[in-house]
């Protein structure tokens, strides 16, 4: 199938969702509208199951039953795509950029911003100093309560959203460091300095540090961004945090550039 892995398959692979993804693309794949029994066929599952899983896409929006009982993609999967192009949305030639600051600092780095009210990475470049998260991809959202470019984002909020912000994500504790307590998080974040990397240890990962620089706007309607880099072990040293912030100064300059 078209963009899955064949290396690597995780321990804990959920059976139902890897065949309704199976499902999803074998109609893509079609043309025109199509029956189930070809899905099943193309997919190579049994009926009944392919029956079940084709049921449950439609009653959620990502497949259209016709009146001959043939299926054709719904309307859910041009709105997932449509998000996926929104965390594309970022300043004219911020790629370049980000490549740079990976560059000089050996250290990945990411840019993020609230999509949809949702804090989301929506470009990164790896560095080779810098260990791979498997939860920090582009298009998804980051727990801003443990991560650098979340408190960053966040920092932008009145309290009264950030709270709420917080509540509603969960406080999951990714580490033994990590602030799972809402008075504590709103009182740290509170009193960052927007005009200094936010910092952030062990709390998303163990031995992970992140340092974050929000994008000065020239537009208050203009969106927040926040730059990001990680790095092996507790510290991330003054000459990364330099790198970073000049980074930061170069995409608040480019946001109001043509491409």
């Amino acid at each position: 199938m078209t963009g899955r892995r064949t290396d690597d398959q995780p321990g804990d692979l959920v059976q139902s969702v890897s065949r309704a993804l199976r499902v999803l693309e074998e109609v893509a794949r079609f043309n025109e509208p199509v029956t189930v029994k070809a899905v099943a066929r193309r997919a190579q599952l049994n009926l009944s199951t392919t029956y079940h899983l084709i049921r449950t896409l439609a009653y959620e929006g990502y497949l259209v039953r016709h009146q001959d009982g043939r299926y054709v993609v719904g309307p859910e999967v041009v709105r997932r795509f449509r998000d996926l192009q929104a965390t594309m949305d970022r300043p004219p030639r911020a790629h370049a950029v980000l490549v740079r600051l990976a560059s000089v600092t050996d250290r990945s780095a990411y840019l993020g911003r609230f999509v949809r009210g949702r804090i989301l990475i929506t470009d990164l470049v790896e560095g080779k100093e810098s260990p791979y998260l498997e939860d920090i991809e582009v298009g998804l959202e980051a727990a801003a309560h443990a991560t650098a470019v979340g408190k960053a984002l966040l920092s932008t909020l009145p309290s009264r959203q950030r709270r709420r912000y917080l509540l509603e994500q969960g406080l999951r504790p990714f580490t033994r460091r990590t602030t799972t307590d809402v008075d504590r998080l709103e009182q740290e974040i509170a009193t960052l300095d927007a005009t200094r990397p936010i910092v952030e240890h062990g709390q998303f990962r163990n031995d992970v540090a992140c340092a974050a620089a929000l994008v000065s706007r020239r537009e208050p309607a203009e969106p927040w961004w926040a730059l990001v880099v990680s790095s092996r072990g507790e510290e991330i040293g003054p000459r990364v945090t330099a790198e970073l912030l000049c980074a930061a100064a170069d995409l608040s300059d480019l946001s109001v550039q043509p491409a």
